[in-house]
């Protein structure tokens, strides 16, 4: 699809923030922070998806791509999947209005972050599939009282009364996050719960990544104090909005990627020519350049059909999560191939991208299972 003049300018101005402030390789906190504040008063990308009646700016899975594709470019470690898709439309699924009135702005604005604590070790993100559950608070039967940072409140306990067990893993930025948001088992069902993440109930430990420009950690629950946001959450809506979100990400790295290899095949000089001259080579780039272009005419498909509300979201969704995971697989590896000796080095930025192609993969399910998502419904269908 051709981007609108003004989905233009959103992406111009993304990219110039980000060649000007986007930290270096190694980790850096302070830099990421600082970044993240930027590109959320400058630009408005934390509020991008989140309605303008919660502070937003009322934009689309589209406006989403284009950020998103722009991250995924220089593999900026900021908390937009995480908290800006994943948190932000779980809440939003919830139907919950007092909690977006109270939660939003914030997020919207940049000033707080949110972690989405919700699937188990095996890593499925399945919306049946919840690593937590949820019951009522021992002595939950009058007012709440203030819990570990939550204020005191006059409303029935029954509301507001729970007390959640579980651990999940591969949540985002659960390190830098305010309100945790879980995804939880009760009698009736999933619900969605806010839980503050500074009560000693909760224990938040880093997970030992392939790709240090991903934040991943385990939040351990032992009977922590939450909130219940709604009555019902619909993963099953979170889950395609965020896999759409990560394809675009997925396919700003393979773009990337494929740039710069190009470029070094025009400078590598082997038997007193450029490599990119030779015509086994220029096939490889070639069908690299395929997969890029397709892979990005499918997920800004798939982000057009979320914002149209077309019925076949779901299976479009699917579709450029697992191509869009394989495209950035085979790219990020045919960089590695094509610079040669240099390409295996720690210094050199192309393993990076490799690890970004292999882990981003598995986030939000292993490309096979969206795979056989559209199966079971050409069968059903």
């Amino acid at each position: 699809m051709r981007l609108a003049s003004e989905q233009e300018d959103l992406r111009a101005a993304v990219r110039d923030l980000l060649d000007r402030y986007a930290p270096g390789p190694e980790p850096d906190s302070d830099a990421e922070r600082d970044l993240w504040r930027r590109l959320s008063a400058e630009i408005g990308v934390a509020g991008l998806a989140i309605p303008e009646r919660y502070g937003g700016a009322g934009a689309g899975p589209v406006e989403v791509n284009v950020v998103m594709e722009e991250l995924g470019r220089s593999l900026t470690p900021v908390p937009m999947l995480g908290s800006a898709v994943l948190a932000t439309q779980a809440l939003l699924a919830s139907g919950d209005e007092a909690a977006c009135q109270r939660l939003l702005p914030g997020l919207a604005d940049g000033s707080r972050i949110a972690a989405l604590a919700w699937t188990t070790a095996a890593g499925r993100w399945d919306p049946a599939e919840v690593a937590c559950r949820a019951g009522p608070a021992k002595g939950g039967t009058g007012p709440r009282q203030a819990v570990a940072g939550v204020p005191a409140t006059s409303e029935p306990a029954v509301a507001q009364d729970w007390a959640l067990h579980g651990e999940a893993h591969y949540v985002l930025d659960a390190d830098q996050a305010s309100v945790l948001l879980v995804p939880a088992l009760t009698g009736d069902g999933i619900s969605l719960f806010e839980v503050q993440p500074g009560q000693p109930a909760v224990t938040c430990w880093a997970s030992t990544t392939m790709d240090d420009t991903r934040r991943l950690a385990v939040v351990r629950l032992d009977g922590a104090a939450g909130r219940r946001i709604g009555t019902h959450t619909a993963l099953d809506r979170v889950r395609d909005a965020s896999c759409i979100a990560l394809s675009a990400e997925q396919v700003g790295a393979a773009a990337s990627a494929l740039a710069r290899t190009v470029a070094y095949t025009k400078v590598r000089v082997q038997f007193g020519r450029p490599i990119g001259s030779f015509q086994a080579l220029q096939h490889r780039m070639a069908e690299m350049h395929v997969l890029v272009a397709s892979a990005r005419s499918l997920s800004y498909a798939a982000a057009e059909a979320a914002q149209l509300g077309t019925p076949d979201v779901e299976l479009r969704a699917a579709a450029a999560k697992a191509y869009c995971s394989e495209a950035l697989q085979q790219v990020s590896a045919e960089m590695i191939q094509l610079h040669g000796a240099i390409g295996m080095t720690w210094e050199h930025e192309a393993h990076r991208y490799f690890k970004r192609g292999h882990s981003a993969a598995m986030l939000l399910g292993a490309p096979a299972s969206h795979v056989a998502r559209i199966a079971a419904a050409v069968v059903d269908g």
